[in-house]
């Protein structure tokens, strides 16, 4: 094995158990969401075990970052991130904005009409409103969020989030592990506008 090869695979571990702390996992968790068993993430973590693709593909998956992002860091100290649109399902279109696995994870959104369908996982976001309204429901609270709006919100509770009416809308979306307090910062849609610096 080269010294540049095994400079990279020695790399892998460090990332992984990194990515897993800042995300708020236990191994026992990240290893139900994976299907790898706790051993095995425990050695690929200390380096005591190659990673391989069908170890990597899943957790990859799981910590929501490309496979390229798991295997080695930037090879310039070029800051800027290459922008690669992703279309997704109704026409709704995600861009990472964010290059490298860290605490937080942010996107730009362009979200199509689409089913209103709650949700809940660990962690915790924040929606900043571009372009267009924002419905957005958590449990059985209702709020339209329009062009300079914000909303964080802990994502264990039942939530969703898409156009308020027939026309796309554009969001900032900042995904993070769970850990730090989410407050709503948005008007109820049957209430006037909230005053200025109001939670």
């Amino acid at each position: 094995m080269d010294a540049e090869l095994e400079q990279i695979l020695d790399g892998i571990g460090p990332r992984l158990r990194t990515l897993r702390r800042d995300r708020g996992l236990t191994l026992e968790a990240l290893a139900a969401t994976t299907g790898i068993s706790v051993s095995t993430l425990s050695r690929l973590e200390s380096g005591k075990r190659h990673p391989t693709l069908d170890l990597l593909i899943p957790l990859a998956r799981a910590h929501r970052v490309a496979l390229d992002q798991l295997v080695a860091a930037p090879a310039s100290g070029d800051p800027r991130v290459h922008l690669t649109p992703l279309r997704k399902d109704h026409g709704s279109v995600l861009v990472p904005l964010t290059q490298y696995p860290g605490r937080v994870q942010v996107f730009k959104q362009v979200l199509a009409p689409r089913e209103t369908k709650l949700v809940t996982h660990e962690g915790y976001e924040w929606l900043y409103v571009l372009a267009g309204e924002l419905r957005l429901i958590l449990g059985e609270r209702e709020f339209t969020l329009r062009p300079g709006e914000v909303a964080e919100f802990d994502t264990r509770e039942p939530h969703w989030f898409g156009p308020a009416n027939t026309r796309p809308v554009e969001i900032l979306h900042l995904f993070g592990p769970r850990g730090d307090q989410a407050v709503v910062r948005a008007r109820a849609s049957t209430t006037g506008p909230a005053p200025a610096g109001a939670s």
